[in-house]
């Protein structure tokens, strides 16, 4: 019977009609050799890119610097490319954008975050270092600290947080008070904006290495008094009352919060002429308003494409107080703004109303847009004119 059974089992496998094999997808189109690290910077400072995109889309690629996203071109079906024009020495951020749809590029390890956006990077090195190039040369020390906040609103468990950059050769025993600038990032960074995108830690390396900045503390505080002003998105800014409220809860807690727990973990000193203050974008509304309310703290500050576009640049130019140039005794006030950057105009009526007040102004210009090209320029002119005593 255990025969039987064998052999008819034997047999109905040889009679089954035979099965065809189930289809499978075609492969997708392989990426070109050079496809392993993308982008390319060629000798020529041109960068190429490629990505892998149906034959049929619409693939653009988003620069930093450039207004509008540039064409990709096929390839070979399924791969798209794109050389740029020479690009000067900097960091770029970029992503592509697959028929409208907002992609980064896997092959890229430089991921760069935010609270409201992601995107790649790459650096265009110069024929020397530039001043955010990473180089051999002595190098300071990023801190992170946290702390409970009792000021600002929306943050898990009322935990803020502010970086600190002390300089090569700082000794936490020693004697020696450092001067101190509070550097603020901008609407949607977060606390490490300015070391992690802004690469503010090369910048003071290179500038004290060189002997053009004096050698700072320099303090990075999570910029939001409110986090509902960032998670709320880009429609925050049509809205007054919530610029003022996050304004006023920033100042509060970098004067109350973050300033006194600097002053007691750091060899920093107390006087106004060793501080300054300056911040890009939404920074760049806090700082001036803190800076110009609290004159009798800070003796510097600094503006770098500033969002001032809501606020009534009388408002701002008297601080609420008769701001009296004598009595403000600033030793420097500095208000910089890209040509090609929607906040041009609001930037420059401030510097006028400022002016009117008799407030001395250094007003600064430069070619670009609202992008990290511009700010990083912006602090490798500023930090040097800084602590230098009075003019």
């Amino acid at each position: 019977m255990r025969l039987l059974t064998v052999l008819l089992a034997v047999s109905l496998v040889i009679a089954a009609p035979a099965q065809e094999p189930a289809k499978q997808p075609p492969p997708p189109p392989q990426p070109p050799p050079s496809f392993v690290a993308d982008p390319v910077v060629n000798p020529d400072r041109t960068v190429t890119f490629h990505v892998i995109a149906p034959p049929s889309a619409a693939v653009t690629v988003a620069l930093e610097g450039v207004k509008d996203p540039i064409p990709m071109t096929k390839e070979s079906p399924g791969v798209w490319t794109l050389t740029t024009e020479a690009l000067a020495p900097e960091y770029y951020s970029y992503h592509f954008e697959v028929n409208g749809h907002y992609v980064l590029d896997p092959r890229n390890v430089m991921v760069k975050t935010s609270y409201v956006a992601a995107g790649n990077g790459f650096l265009v090195p110069g024929a020397a270092p530039e001043p955010w190039e990473t180089t051999a040369i002595p190098h300071g020390e990023i801190h992170h600290h946290f702390f409970t906040t009792h000021v600002v609103k929306g943050l898990e468990r009322d935990q803020d947080q502010f970086f600190v950059y002390t300089p090569p050769g700082y000794d936490p025993r020693g004697k020696m008070k450092y001067p101190v600038l509070y550097l603020l990032h901008g609407w949607g960074d977060p606390a490490g904006g300015w070391s992690a995108i802004g690469h503010a830690n090369d910048i003071f390396d290179t500038l004290i290495a060189e002997g053009k900045a004096k050698p700072m503390i320099v303090v990075m505080p999570l910029g939001y008094g409110d986090m509902r002003f960032v998670r709320d998105g880009w429609g925050v800014w049509s809205d007054p009352a919530a610029i003022d409220r996050n304004t006023t809860l920033f100042s509060q807690t970098l004067l109350t919060e973050v300033l006194p727990q600097v002053e007691g973990l750091y060899n920093v000193s107390a006087k106004r002429e060793d501080r300054a203050i300056a911040g890009l974008s939404m920074g760049g509304l806090e700082s001036l308003t803190v800076g110009l309310e609290h004159t009798g703290m800070f003796a510097y500050v600094g503006g770098f494409s500033s969002a001032v576009h809501r606020l009534k640049p009388e408002t701002l130019a008297d601080s609420g107080h008769g701001l009296d140039p004598k009595t403000a005794d600033l030793r420097l006030l500095w208000i910089a703004c890209g040509t090609e950057d929607g906040l041009i105009e609001p930037n420059r009526r401030l510097i006028a109303a400022l002016k009117a007040e008799g407030l001395a102004v250094t007003p600064i210009e430069t070619p670009g847009m609202h992008t990290w090209l511009v700010w990083r320029d912006n602090l490798v002119h500023f930090a040097p004119l800084l602590f230098q005593g009075k003019p």
